[in-house]
């Protein structure tokens, strides 16, 4: 990769095979991907339940992501919150430059939702939905918005949006007439749930990290 001209440290094309530096303090690139190379650094995907908070401590008892996380050898923290009846992906670190990254509407950082409503969804909602709704503190834009499933009783809708404000997704669908009745959230930017399982964790590859990074445009 050297030789071929794909490896950067600090903005500069490595030519020297052999040349040290510091993984600490270096800002290394693949293909103009960045290398996570800290060792102290730590990336987890979760799969949360309904009923669990999205903190790591309760002080009225209830369920928490501790209970999920496991024990390590640093401390880590929520990228952003899931409301306690939103099941789904969310991502733990103790990286701070990313995790303000992820969550801030600025960096337009994609999370995706599978959200079951009350059917049929008529043409008409769907481009009331992709136009905009104002809501009671501002107008959300969708980044796309889509039927998965549809009949009289009940249907399955897709929401991407790069926005957090508190409960988004639930009062969008409800200024619409359809409220959500089930909501999880399946992907944050690159990373999706693919398998993994209610109720378990997983690290996140080097390249999965490295995509992030990108996303968030680090």
């Amino acid at each position: 990769m050297i030789a071929a001209g794909r490896v950067s440290v600090d903005g500069q094309i490595v030519k020297r095979f052999g040349a040290r530096v510091d993984p600490e303090a270096s800002e290394i690139r693949v293909d103009g991907m960045r290398v996570v190379t800290a060792p102290d650094k730590l990336y987890f995907a979760l799969n949360k339940p309904r009923g669990v908070v999205s903190t790591m401590w309760d002080p009225e008892g209830r369920p928490t992501l501790a209970d999920y996380a496991g024990q390590t050898d640093e401390r880590i923290f929520h990228v952003g919150r899931l409301d306690t009846e939103t099941e789904g992906l969310i991502l733990l670190t103790n990286d701070g430059d990313l995790a303000n990254r992820l969550t801030h509407p600025r960096y337009k950082v994609v999370k995706t939702y599978i959200a079951k409503v009350p059917g049929p969804v008529p043409h008409r909602v769907v481009r009331e939905i992709q136009k905009g709704v104002e809501l009671e503190d501002g107008p959300v834009q969708v980044d796309s918005f889509r039927v998965v499933d549809n009949d009289d009783t009940q249907a399955m809708v897709e929401i991407r949006l790069h926005e957090g404000r508190k409960h988004i997704v639930r009062r969008l669908m409800e200024a619409v007439g359809h409220p959500v009745a089930d909501l999880a959230r399946t992907q944050v930017g690159p990373i999706d749930l693919n398998t993994l399982r209610l109720g378990t964790m997983r690290a996140l590859s080097s390249r999965e990290v490295g995509e992030l990074y990108k996303a968030a445009g680090l």
